[in-house]
């Protein structure tokens, strides 16, 4: 979906309207420092970017340009998503070699993160895979 018109839209829900507008602002700065064109800004109904679902808000405070071409891309570029997703759980304090499960200090993260339970378990299932 179109990442402006849902923000814009969600701004006039008034139960969460400064939450949105403060994304909104976000997503125009985005395109403003050159990070993604108009037409990239695509993403989930509630404006979510990236394989990761970052915030616009959050995209600012904590994507990284980890590949090094200049720009931040959470959509094309697995090494700035992954950079860019271990910032955001360390900005929220991931406490590195901890466990994730639920009930941790780690899943409350997460949890930071995204509130769907199901994407936590996703998570913690796939770094458990990977580990």
């Amino acid at each position: 979906m179109n990442v402006i018109k849902s923000l814009a839209t969600l701004s006039y829900d008034c139960r969460r309207t400064g939450f949105f507008t403060k994304n909104l602002y976000a997503a125009l700065k985005i395109i403003q420092r050159g990070d993604m064109s108009p037409g990239q800004m695509r993403g989930a109904w509630a404006g979510e970017l990236g394989q990761t679902q970052f915030m616009a808000s959050s995209y600012l405070r904590f994507a990284v340009d980890f590949d090094g071409n200049g720009r931040r891309d959470l959509v094309r570029s697995r090494a700035d998503v992954l950079a860019s997703t271990a910032n955001y759980l360390r900005g929220h304090g991931w406490k590195r070699g901890g466990a994730w499960g639920p009930g941790t200090h780690n899943h409350n993260v997460l949890r930071k993160w995204n509130k769907a339970g199901v994407y936590r378990k996703t998570i913690a299932k796939m770094a458990s895979a990977i580990k």
